[in-house]
């Protein structure tokens, strides 16, 4: 249907009940928003007009809309959206004519209090309804949370009936929230006044809290909008100023450019006293003379963000192009808001508002990221909630893929092997997500965002681009689904002829996104006949492996395959896809003393296991020089999958320790990133057994040449990559009891010890404290407790939880642990709270020293412990937990198993803890059992060869 008002036409569809039940995949079952009741649809609306009266001095506001709306299916109730606190002053609902459109006014003739009616004696085809006497009841209830007035009318109104729905209405700004309209304030710094600004955050579905209005991301349409502001302040809009008028000597009325269809959460605006700097050509290689361009904050800290203009421009640059459209609108306004405590930028179409930390900081991730919200999520909107998932993930990599392109990666060099490695332990364990909602659904998000990357690859930049761009031609000042995407991208592969029919990009996505699990694929090469089976199933890393229906999970999977013999890193075309099925044969493989890589660069997210023999041959050949022929991130896939597969009883951990040689001769941060992650998980596993120390002094070997080639002390000019390298080799050869860190640590340490006030303040970096404790003396561990014992309440409550933290967390010593238990909990000081106890439990079991101290303390003091926590129910399953659970060899199950007989009747509410932990145990004893041997053969083999470096 086409609207035509003030001499502007924009196209308004109707929602008709076939495009309102569409559903596309049901990307997340979760989403915090799907809660939300939508609106019965019965009415909709065509546009907005508001008036917007802040009063920053004051904290209050008012305003009056009109909604121009149309009734879609006979109805005698119009539902619409208002928060609770926003209080209606005056209400009508008007049938009009469409020639009525340019004549009404905003404001009714009546001066009554209450709620009013001036209703029209109107004409819509050909039936006269006179429906002057008519009474409006309005009434407001709260569903789930979101508010909705309901006004219900005496008259039955028809479908195709336009309405006019007049509101006025005032409430209140918060300055300690950044919810709908809000204010903050700041200190100017010559004149030392405090000034105010008020801003708005609507995202996702706040602007009911400002305005009555339909605040569903389904209804896109104008606003024409006028804001009253001091005269001293200037107001800043989605859309740029028409008018100004001087309704007082005080305030002045700005009437803006009226905004294409756009939803109610794109809503923004600002009124504030803050200056501005506008790019301009002999600013930046980019020019946009169509586009107004301006960058707000403080005058003293306008300065902080020259740069930020020529990263806007190039930013904005790239995503035209990669969008195939113009940036779609006139203006571009944003602010570095002081004092501003969202915890996210707000994203409003045209007017972007960040932290001023966050828009002075180095990188350009940030910024990029909102910036492409301007066109997938303003320009074109999801439809729902469910559907704003795919949109946050799309977001999120073609926010990561512009960083990339336009080499502002300062801090982001290490995308996406962070992200895959997180999903991969999440999605691999028993129970993924836990009952957090927020985990869920941001390793979803993460999930889908690394399908997009997979078919970037699998279908070509250029096909996966002008599919984006299909998309959006398609779908620009409108709602999408999902489906809406994956359709476009089977479009444009079917047109590139990059994707074989009958595959759909639907299909191949459905199957990834529906599922919170990932599959690994096992490839077993047959050297006699040059094939190779691959076969995939659920991966699963945390035992036991006894998930329900797992062999039901199938996914399509894309076979990417690099030769030895024909190492074209560049071709990500799959040899075929698996088409959900369990294994295929692939002929034609190399000779037999050629490897094989399956899935290069983490293309798809899965990770991969070869044959014995293929492993080998990819150790053998890291450990020449040639290694660099292989991209860093495959090196980097090749360790972490081998170690990870080793963990999860995939793969001997003799093949995945040879994995690491070549490590010797490395020095790129990314593939040395995974190893970290994975000798915290293995240390922590093996830690209560004879082969932890071999493996500390194995771990010593291989980061001792790393650390001391990169020096103490940063680089001028260095990378991030090397400063992290650095840092975190640091950090786990500290662990290991490197002498020259500890003799470090303990020398910073002195200086703390040494103060005439102590308690003052900590002058240790928090480095240093960990080490000192694990690896100090008891004059140096008691010193802490006595800080932690005799804590000013002048100081911060956190720099107290963190010297908590690690006095009992770190130490490899039983007696400063047995300490701080007879402490705490048998003599019952009063400067350690029930909250601290509880701490203090939860951080032993990160240490086999930690958890069996702790153990023996409950045997040993059962009776007096039981005494003291019979009415703390949390504090007694704590401990039974922390002393019991985390033991992974038989004999620790054999320790908890005679506890369990000795005291079986008296566990009380903990009883359900310790039959748990017994089952947990037997199945770690079982891991410890088959890797423990192979793990110590290996180890006695390197350190055999190593014996001359042993003495570091």
């Amino acid at each position: 249907m086409w609207r035509c008002i003030a001499g502007v036409v924009f196209l308004v569809p109707l929602l008709t009940a076939a495009s309102i039940n569409k559903r596309s995949i049901d990307l997340i079952a979760a989403h915090g928003l799907i809660s939300d009741t939508k609106l019965p649809g019965d009415v909709t609306p065509n546009s907005y007009t508001l008036k917007l009266h802040p009063y920053p001095d004051h904290g209050n506001f008012s305003g009056e809309i009109s909604i121009n709306a149309t009734v879609q299916h006979q109805t005698k109730q119009v539902v619409l959206h208002k928060h609770p606190d926003l209080r209606i002053n005056l209400l009508r609902v008007v049938q009009i004519l469409p020639s009525d459109y340019e004549s009404r006014t905003m404001s009714p003739n009546s001066n009554e209090k209450g709620y009013k009616v001036q209703m029209l004696k109107t004409t819509w085809e050909q039936t006269t309804v006179s429906i002057e006497d008519s009474r409006i009841s309005v009434g407001s209830r709260k569903v789930n949370k979101q508010s909705m007035i309901s006004i219900d009318m005496d008259t039955v109104m028809k479908t195709g009936a336009v309405l006019e729905i007049y509101i006025e209405f005032e409430g209140y700004m918060f300055n300690d929230t950044t919810e709908g309209l809000f204010r903050n304030s700041y200190i100017d710094p010559e004149t030392k006044q405090k000034k105010w600004y008020v801003a708005t955050f609507m995202r996702p579905n706040l602007a009911r809290n400002v305005f009555p209005c339909f605040d569903e991301p389904a209804y896109k349409v104008p606003f024409q909008v006028t804001i009253i502001r001091p005269k001293h302040m200037r107001a800043i809009f989605n859309m740029p100023l028409e008018s100004s008028s001087d309704p007082s000597s005080y305030w002045v009325a700005d009437r803006f450019q009226r905004t294409p269809p756009m939803t109610t959460f794109s809503f923004a605006m600002v009124i504030s006293e803050l200056s501005h700097i506008s790019i301009n050509v002999s600013d930046s290689e980019v020019y946009f003379p169509d586009i107004k361009m301006r960058v707000w904050a403080r005058p003293d800290f306008i300065e902080a963000l020259t740069n930020v203009t020529t990263k806007v421009s190039k930013s904005v640059k790239f995503l035209e192009d990669f969008w195939g459209s113009p940036y779609p609108l006139p203006e571009l306004n944003i602010f570095a808001l002081p004092n501003y405590q969202a915890t996210k930028p707000a994203d409003s179409w045209g007017l972007l508002m960040f932290k001023e930390s966050e828009l002075s900081s180095k990188g350009s991730w940030h910024l990029t990221q909102e910036l492409v919200y301007q066109w997938l999520g303003a320009l074109a909107t999801p439809f729902w909630w469910s559907d704003a998932h795919i949109n946050n993930a799309l977001v999120r990599y073609i926010t990561a893929y512009a960083t990339l392109k336009i080499g502002e990666n300062e801090t982001f060099n290490n995308w996406p092997t962070t992200m895959l490695y997180s999903i991969y332990y999440e999605f691999s364990k028993r129970y993924p997500h836990g009952k957090n909602t927020a985990i869920k659904q941001d390793s979803s998000s993460a999930k889908t965002e690394l399908v997009f990357r997979m078919l970037n690859y699998t279908l070509g930049e250029t096909t996966f681009k002008h599919g984006m761009q299909r998309f959006m031609s398609d779908r620009q000042f409108k709602t999408f689904f999902g489906d809406d995407i994956w359709l476009s991208l089977t479009e444009q592969a079917r047109f590139d002829k990059t994707l074989p029919e009958p595959i759909t990009i639907n299909e191949i996505a459905g199957s990834w996104i529906t599922k919170d699990r990932l599959p690994v694929v096992t490839v077993t090469r047959n050297y006699n006949d040059n094939t190779a089976k691959i076969y995939q199933r659920v991966y699963l890393r945390e035992r036991p492996h006894d998930v329900p229906d797992q062999e039901k999970f199938l996914w399509w999977i894309p076979v990417v395959l690099i030769r030895q013999d024909k190492m074209n890193f560049r071709n990500t075309t799959p040899l075929i896809w698996m088409m959900k099925e369990r294994e295929i044969i692939l002929q034609d493989m190399p000779a037999a003393d050629t490897f094989i890589i399956i899935n290069p660069e983490e293309i798809g997210p899965f990770p991969v296991n070869y044959d014995t023999e293929n492993w080998n041959m990819l150790a053998e050949y890291l450990q020449t020089e040639n290694r660099t022929r292989i991209p860093v991130y495959t090196r980097a896939k090749l360790l972490h999958d081998a170690w990870n597969l080793a963990y999860a009883g995939d793969l001997s951990f003799a093949t995945a320790l040879n994995m690491t040689l070549f490590l010797k001769n490395e020095r790129e941060y990314l593939a040395w990133d995974p190893v970290f992650t994975l000798i915290d998980h293995i240390g922590k596993h093996i830690d209560s057994s004879a082969v932890h120390k071999k493996f500390q002094t194995y771990v010593r070997l291989l980061l001792t040449p790393l650390y001391q080639e990169l020096g103490n002390e940063p680089q001028e000019g260095e990378s991030e990559g090397r400063a992290h390298l650095r840092s975190s080799s640091k950090v786990f050869l500290c662990q290991t009891g490197y002498k020259p860190c500890i003799e470090e640590a303990q020398a910073a340490f002195k200086k703390w010890m040494d103060c005439k006030n102590p308690d003052e303040g900590n002058p240790v970096a928090n480095q240093y404290i960990c080490p000192v404790f694990k690896w100090g003396t008891k004059e140096e561990w008691e010193f802490g407790l006595q800080r932690i014992i005799r804590f000013p309440p002048s100081r911060k409550p956190s720099e107290r939880t963190y010297l908590l933290k690690t006095l009992t967390g770190c130490p490899n010593d039983p007696s400063k642990i047995e300490r701080l238990l007879n402490i705490t909990v048998l003599e019952q000081n009063g400067n350690f709270t029930d909250n601290d106890i509880y701490l203090i439990f939860s951080m032993l079991t990160g240490s086999a020293n930690g958890y069996t101290t702790l153990f023996n303390f409950l045997r040993k003091n059962w009776d007096t412990i039981k005494t003291r926590f019979e009415d703390k129910p949390m504090l007694w399953n704590s401990i039974i937990t922390s002393a019991t659970t985390v033991f992974k060899t038989q004999e620790g199950l054999d320790m908890v198993s005679k506890l369990y007989l000795e005291r079986r009747t008296e566990f009380g509410n903990a009883d359900f803890v310790i039959e748990k932990a017994l089952k947990n145990i037997r199945e770690e004893t079982r891991w410890s059992n088959d890797n423990l041997p192979v793990i110590e053969k290996w180890l006695d083999g390197y350190l055999r060869n190593n014996e001359d470096k042993i003495d570091c």
